[in-house]
């Protein structure tokens, strides 16, 4: 139906809502997934812990090898830590770590040493050697190092008997250090 002819119709615009007015917003982004988020967390977890893994091995081999290598750094430190490992330890191949390549005149310490296995099994005794100062010297061939050792067995924790030896060493330097070549008793 039309308005009759004269009247006057007001035209009021139509309202517009508030969202009506305003251009439509750019959709929302997504929200990440909790899984992937969780995914990131732990593979930065997993890199981290990897990588302090591989710093511990790093370390421990670092530590390992400054411990087990063998200390050849001076003279007396050598002759000291090849009496030990040979006499003492009686370790053949830590011992080995501290003489020269072929060739070396140890014969008299392995004889002392033999000697001292021997009274052990026939008389039933503990034998123990110590050594005193180790006084250096200069040698024709590297440095000649004098120490006095002490024999002493006792049995079943009472002293029996003790002697003292006075033994020089001739140690020479090579590529990684000091080495024990020869070994005998003074005089």
């Amino acid at each position: 139906m039309q308005p009759p002819a004269g009247s006057q119709v007001s035209r009021v615009p139509a309202q517009r809502t508030p969202s009506e007015q305003l251009p439509p917003a750019p959709p929302a982004p997504a929200p990440q997934p909790r899984r992937r988020r969780l995914r990131t967390v732990l593979t930065v977890v997993g890199g981290v812990l990897a990588l302090l893994c591989l710093g511990a091995v790093a370390t421990g081999y670092v530590l390992y090898n400054r411990a087990a290598a063998p200390d050849r750094s001076a003279p007396d430190v050598v002759v000291d830590n090849y009496l030990r490992a040979f006499l003492v330890d009686r370790n053949d191949a830590r011992a080995d770590q501290y003489t020269c390549e072929g060739g070396t005149e140890l014969r008299a310490l392995r004889e002392l040493r033999l000697e001292v296995e021997q009274r052990e099994s026939t008389f039933d005794v503990t034998v123990r050697i110590s050594w005193g100062p180790l006084t250096r010297s200069p040698s024709s061939d590297g440095e000649s190092v004098a120490t006095t050792l002490t024999i002493a067995g006792s049995s079943d924790g009472v002293p029996r008997s003790s002697r003292r030896e006075d033994w020089t060493f001739n140690v020479v330097e090579d590529d990684d250090g000091w080495r024990v070549c020869t070994g005998a008793k003074a005089g």
